[in-house]
């Protein structure tokens, strides 16, 4: 929604208040405000329209999930860098059932900018694996399954890693 430099003017202006707020001896108005200006920095580094996508993702909603996606214009100026990755990341899971050559450059790219969580970037990894096992690269699906099973520390795609090595024993 709004510019990632003007919200963190925003919060700046709105802490200045709550500081004149205190001055002013208005302590409850000055606490909102600096709860209020700590909203902002907060959607400095979380996006609001990501996390839009992510929910609608949490419902299976993909073509909403794409309207949020679609209404960021500029990712590379609008975004922080790890915010890109989540776009990007967001858009491969999105297109993976429908074009996988497309999904592949947009993990790639989710991967190369940075994903904060590395539960995400295991999913990411194993979504290339999958790609390079139907593409018949069979070594590169190795070695992302491999790295995908070192970031999966909760053991959370367990089964799928499972099931993606025993699809690869048949190839």
């Amino acid at each position: 929604m709004f510019n990632k430099n003007l919200k963190l003017v925003l919060a700046g202006a709105i802490f200045a208040f709550a500081i004149y707020q205190f001055i002013e001896g208005q302590i409850g108005n000055g606490i909102f405000l600096i709860l209020l200006a700590a909203i902002f920095v907060f959607l400095y580094f979380k996006n609001e329209l990501i996390l839009l996508a992510f929910l609608r993702l949490r419902k299976q909603d993909f073509d909403g999930a794409k309207k949020w996606l679609d209404k960021i214009k500029n990712p590379e100026s609008a975004l922080v860098q790890k915010q890109q990755g989540y776009y990007w990341y967001l858009h491969g899971l999105m297109v993976s059932q429908k074009n996988m050559t497309k999904a592949e450059k947009y993990f790639k790219r989710a991967i190369k900018l940075g994903l904060s969580m590395s539960q995400d970037l295991a999913m990411a990894k194993l979504n290339l694996a999958g790609i390079a096992m139907t593409k018949r690269r069979k070594r590169e699906a190795q070695i992302l399954l491999k790295e995908a099973k070192t970031l999966d520390k909760h053991n959370m795609l367990a089964d799928q890693i499972n099931m993606m090595k025993q699809q690869m024993k048949r190839i």
